[in-house]
């Protein structure tokens, strides 16, 4: 695969943002990740370049589509592999949480921790494994047209306006504390899923709280006018 700026160069790396290959010319260093010259963040952009010309800024344009990413390979390996399909599409961090949640339904049958429920996770995992499938293809389809793409983008905004709550690292960070605990026979596993039912009251607190954040803004918002018009109303 060549450079999309430069088709006659080989790329040495892929944006983070939207996907597109690039080559080392064109690579931009930031936050420990690649970016393209259109996302890299602003508080690194300006030194991106060496400044050691005077020449105009360059013109930043849309988002360049990128061809090579296919929605369909996208669907089949998120369809095939858990976790797999979000790795395609570069969200790593997410591709692990899909495997991880993919893992820990599969442990709660297997476990007996379902308690006659097994048929409800039966339907879960089957729903999982196409939510999983379809977020990447609907992932692959926004790198395609070139829109930006973060690392935990969905099908589903879970974010409030403005919010920045890593939703992501907790959750690992939990995973890994409930496998450190089975791993060392402190607490067994199968004890530890008895009490998965307290993963949905945790989630629809957080869908209610960020559904009355994201109300309260707009509000907040409609009803007050801009400074320069509340002062020509004087």
């Amino acid at each position: 695969m060549n450079c999309l700026n430069h088709p006659e160069v080989p790329a040495a790396a892929f944006c983070r943002g939207c996907g597109k290959p690039l080559c080392e010319a064109c690579k931009r260093s930031a936050q420990g990740t690649v970016y393209c010259d259109e996302h890299v963040p602003a508080e690194t952009a300006s030194t991106a370049r060496p400044a050691t010309t005077t020449a105009a800024p360059m013109y930043s344009g849309p988002p360049v589509a990128d061809p090579s990413v296919s929605p369909g390979l996208a669907f089949g390996l998120g369809l095939i592999v858990p976790g797999v399909g979000a790795i395609y599409n570069g969200q790593y961090a997410k591709g692990l949480v899909h495997a991880i949640i993919f893992g820990l339904l599969i442990s709660i049958i297997s476990s007996g921790s379902a308690r006659g429920l097994e048929p409800l996770f039966g339907i879960l995992i089957a729903v999982w494994v196409f939510y999983m499938a379809i977020e990447a293809h609907h992932t692959a389809v926004k790198r395609r047209a070139g829109q930006p793409v973060d690392e935990f983008s969905s099908l589903i905004d879970l974010h409030t306006r403005g919010s920045r709550f890593p939703a992501g690292a907790l959750v690992l960070i939990l995973v890994g504390v409930l496998l450190l605990l089975n791993t060392t026979d402190i607490i067994p596993l199968e004890r530890i899923l008895k009490y998965w039912p307290i993963l949905l009251i945790v989630l629809g607190v957080y869908l209610l709280i960020a559904r009355l954040s994201g109300t309260a803004q707009a509000d907040g918002s409609a009803g007050n006018p801009p400074k320069e018009v509340q002062h020509d109303q004087r």
